[in-house]
């Protein structure tokens, strides 16, 4: 077979696949994926203390999406994380003598979740650039940013 043949061959049914996958996936609708920053805020009805907090979407992309949208299988529309059923409680929970359920009613209560997700990955990012400096190994990459961890970092001054 001549090289011509091959190519052209090739390229039909580069061109035929493409056309069958644009047609199996046009009914899906495309994902959208929000760029620069999304304002983190209070649930509607809860009156916060501190500002709101510019949360830098892009920046974060070097992270799976399911590490912050643990309940997001990759099919359906990412929920608000204050979206019922998952960090949907508004009030601090009162302590209570049960650990276990303690524990799955602060990780429900929307502050806790944001704070353990965001501050916990940012001090876990902090101690991992202190591990590799204090090893002295030589790299010739970047560490990563670790990230804000305190209060007036997240929330400015209005």
């Amino acid at each position: 077979m001549s090289r011509n043949v091959i190519m052209v061959t090739g390229v039909l049914v580069i061109l035929f696949g493409g056309f069958i996958w644009g047609i199996a996936g046009a009914s899906e609708e495309p994902m959208c994926i929000p760029m620069g920053e999304i304002t983190l805020e209070a649930p509607d009805g809860i009156e916060a203390r501190r500002a709101a907090v510019e949360f830098p979407h892009s920046v974060h992309f070097d992270y799976a999406c399911k590490d912050c949208h643990h309940k997001w299988t990759g099919k359906e529309t990412i929920q608000n994380c204050t979206t019922s059923g998952c960090h949907d409680i508004t009030e601090s929970p009162k302590k209570s003598g049960k650990k276990n359920l303690q524990k799955d009613a602060e990780l429900k209560y929307y502050k806790t979740a944001f704070h353990k997700q965001c501050i916990g990955c940012h001090k876990q990012i902090k101690n991992q650039n202190l591990i590799l400096e204090l090893s002295r190994v030589t790299t010739h990459d970047k560490m990563p940013d670790t990230g804000p961890t305190s209060c007036n970092a997240c929330h400015p001054k209005e």
